[in-house]
């Protein structure tokens, strides 16, 4: 799937603008807050139908705006998909496609696979385990809808609980138990498929690592979950009386992490900047790697949001070398340094790329 047209209206900083892109590498060029990750993340939007960066829509209107627009014509090879989406402050957003609304907004998830890689996914490491648990729900959402199905229910139940659980008066029994069996039973196939795609996800992982470190380091991923204690149904219950004290559920697959080792160390507390910024690197490419084995070789966009900060010039020129082969499909990547975009550019097949200098929310092609 790739983007072949983007009209944005009132998105964050863009007045307003139409878009077209090349099927293989478009650079964005900018000093930083001119617009170029917004744009990278308007075509976030168009995929998981929110921001990667504000949790509240309205915070992506324009400022003394009342609306934004995004539509974004898709080419799959075989089909033009449209995508529009419309958003009103204080109305719900609403999504098309090809002119239809859709009956739930979930079931967009997974029709435009991408992958985004920013300066923020540095959570990913010093954040807490919602960041890492995150990471491992939009990547299977993407391939596995009944995933998504699943999480959204237990989600549903935990949150149910959790009223309960923090009401003055005592809870019923009955209804808290109903609950926790919709939580156990969710959760122990979200344990099973998060299991699966860490034992897959594993290698892909390793092999980025050590293209991009040059063999210098050793990295491991190790998930751990309260389903492996044994039957997650007796963990919850027998444990209702703490939470009942803390007003809150602390047992379950919402408390699911994963260690990030580097040479058996917490990289959290044990790695380098470089080291940190190539482990979340190989993280992001190897989601992207599993996310197109998983879709039988179809290629996610990919979103490459000032990546080279913080790297020494091997490591720059091993990741540059990796998404410039033809194993990649459409690439966005934004710099304030045109030498790297440069190299990219000169090892492009065919002059296949489209550059665009961003200034103040305005996108001129050159």
């Amino acid at each position: 799937m790739t983007l072949r047209q983007l009209t944005l209206l009132n998105y964050k900083n863009i007045e307003e603008g139409v878009l077209n892109f090349s099927p293989k590498v478009n650079c964005l060029i900018g000093q930083n807050g001119e617009g170029k990750t917004n744009l990278l993340d308007a075509i976030y939007f168009l995929s998981f139908t929110k921001s990667a960066f504000n949790a509240i829509d309205s915070q992506i209107v324009r400022h003394d705006q009342s609306y934004m627009m995004l539509k974004g014509v898709y080419d799959s090879g075989s089909d033009i998909e449209e995508i529009t989406c419309s958003l009103q402050v204080g109305k719900r957003k609403n999504f098309r496609r090809n002119g239809k609304d859709y009956k739930k907004i979930s079931e967009h998830i997974g029709l435009i696979p991408l992958i985004m890689v920013s300066p923020s996914d540095s959570e990913l490491i010093i954040g807490g385990s919602e960041n890492r648990r995150k990471f491992i729900d939009i990547t299977i959402s993407q391939f596995n809808a009944l995933y998504m199905a699943n999480l959204t229910r237990y989600n549903k139940a935990l949150q149910q609980k959790n009223n309960m659980l923090k009401a003055e008066e005592e809870p019923n029994a009955e209804i808290i138990s109903i609950y926790e069996e919709i939580m156990a039973e969710v959760g122990e196939y979200i344990f099973q498929e998060r299991v699966k795609f860490i034992n897959e996800f594993i290698p892909f992982f390793q092999e980025y690592y050590s293209c991009i470190s040059g063999n210098h380091e050793n990295v491991f991923l190790n998930y751990t979950s309260h389903c492996q204690r044994g039957s997650l149904l007796n963990t919850i219950q027998n444990n209702r009386y703490k939470e009942r004290a803390v007003g809150y559920s602390l047992y379950g697959i919402h408390k699911d992490d994963i260690e990030m080792l580097i040479d058996s160390y917490p990289i959290k507390r044990e790695g380098s900047q470089g080291q940190s910024k190539t482990f979340l690197i190989a993280l992001k490419l190897a989601q992207f790697e599993f996310i197109k084995y998983s879709n039988k070789g179809k290629s996610p966009i990919l979103l490459l949001d000032d990546i080279f900060d913080k790297l020494d010039s091997n490591r720059v020129s091993n990741i540059i070398n990796l998404v410039s082969k033809e194993s990649f499909g459409q690439i966005f990547i934004t710099d304030t340094n045109r030498e790297h975009l440069d190299v990219i550019l000169q090892k492009t097949v065919n002059g296949n790329y489209k550059i665009y200098k961003v200034s103040d929310g305005i996108f001129t092609e050159e």
